[in-house]
């Protein structure tokens, strides 16, 4: 019986997950025209109208995955598009399986390239084949400003062709994500993957800079090995491991048992499996109070403006208080990928009006995503490889927001 309503579960969560920053886990059906729901049972609202903002000259570009595979990234797309309007801001979107569809890739930025008004090309996520398809753009229009977020291709040839290329610190999260567990009480680490996503530079350094930091404070790590959701058992099957197998690791650890997982389609199952068993789960792997949480704990979206988000991480700790594990919990209080569209939108639009220069200004773009994050520090450092520094490939780190009374509104 519990095996069947753990099928039945997973059937239900399967629908209302995003991908993740790493190649989609399985082709998923194309939105619709209108904004769909972030939770299966209540439609969120499109984002509200921003404070009103200056105008630019031109327009500007942002590619973003589906609503289906990524809401966050759509939504930050459609936050532009709310403060500018449609005539100032284009948006285009990734096809589902973009793994399989380079020449469509290369065909939607082409096009974007070939309206002399576009001026700034935003790209998040910067999965594989974006390079390739900024290649042909460049081609003809080497004038264009362009961003990446959260790039997935070799780091050293993205700064060649991006002015600004945004990523949260997946090596530093090396650290401060076993940091974080331990805080939260903390005396096993798991770390779920697979073979592909160990086959990702980042993915795989992470991994092996978590083990040592785990080592250095005395946590054990647990290396555990899930199934691929593009594999034959597809998102459901990877899905109902998860279910499964963190009860398992309870009974092995005990509850002090904190779990993390590189795939996003697992965040859900992980997060209320975590919840079910009493242990902690200090981050999601894009950090975000949406990522996971609503559609684990039954919260019914209510949009991303700020009141939006204070809302969302209020019923979080609801939820979490109610099953007796607040304070084993974490996120980052804002989400990241809404962030970088965001940020480097703003940026790129300063640049079009000449308030920036070609080089980068670091100030200016923490400044705005501090902005973004309601006055959060936002910090940012330069990505490295081989000893040779990227100033234009930037880091970002923000504290912990762990779940609280004080998160809590009456």
């Amino acid at each position: 019986m519990k095996k069947v309503i753990s099928i039945l579960l997973v059937l239900m969560m399967v629908f209302s997950l995003a991908a993740c920053s790493q190649p989609a886990e399985a082709p998923a059906p194309a939105p619709a025209p209108a904004p769909e729901s972030s939770s299966p049972e209540t439609p969120a609202p499109a984002p509200e109208p921003a404070a009103p903002k200056g105008t630019f000259e031109g327009k500007v570009a942002i590619v973003t995955n589906t609503l289906s595979q990524n809401e966050e990234e759509y939504r930050s797309a459609q936050e532009m598009v709310s403060r500018y309007g449609e005539d100032k801001i284009v948006h285009e979107l990734w096809p589902d399986n973009f793994m399989t569809e380079q020449e469509q890739m290369i065909s939607i930025v082409t096009k974007l390239g070939s309206d002399p008004e576009v001026k700034a090309l935003i790209v998040n996520q910067a999965v594989p084949g974006t390079t390739a398809a900024v290649d042909k753009l460049l081609e003809t229009r080497d004038d264009m400003f362009i961003v990446y977020c959260s790039p997935q291709e070799n780091p050293p040839d993205v700064v060649q062709r991006a002015n600004i290329t945004l990523q949260f610190d997946e090596l530093g999260m090396g650290s401060t994500i076993p940091e974080q567990a331990q805080k939260l009480g903390a005396k096993t680490f798991v770390h779920y993957s697979f073979p592909r996503h160990m086959s990702i530079v980042m993915l795989s350094a992470r991994r092996d800079l978590m083990k040592a930091k785990c080592e250095e404070i005395g946590i054990q790590f647990v290396d555990a090995v899930a199934p691929d959701p593009t594999g034959d058992a597809g998102v459901p099957g990877a899905q109902l491991f998860i279910l499964e197998d963190v009860p398992k690791m309870v009974e092995k650890y005990g509850k002090d048992t904190a779990f993390f997982s590189t795939n996003c389609s697992m965040q859900t199952p992980l997060i209320k499996a975590s919840v079910d068993e009493g242990a902690i789960y200090p981050q999601p792997c894009c950090p975000s109070p949406y990522h996971g949480f609503p559609s684990a704990l039954g919260i019914e979206s209510v949009g991303y403006t700020t009141d939006a988000m204070a809302q969302v991480i209020s019923e979080t700790a609801k939820k979490l208080d109610e099953s007796g594990v607040l304070g084993r919990f974490s996120t980052w209080p804002v989400p990241v990928a809404m962030m970088n569209t965001i940020a480097g939108a703003e940026y790129a639009i300063k640049w079009i009006n000449g308030e920036v220069g070609d080089e980068l200004d670091v100030a200016v773009l923490e400044e705005l995503m501090t902005e973004y994050a309601n006055g959060i520090k936002v910090t940012t450092t330069a990505y490295s490889e081989n000893g040779e520094e990227f100033d234009t490939f930037r880091l970002i780190m923000m504290d912990f927001l762990t779940y609280s009374p004080e998160h809590i509104i009456n």
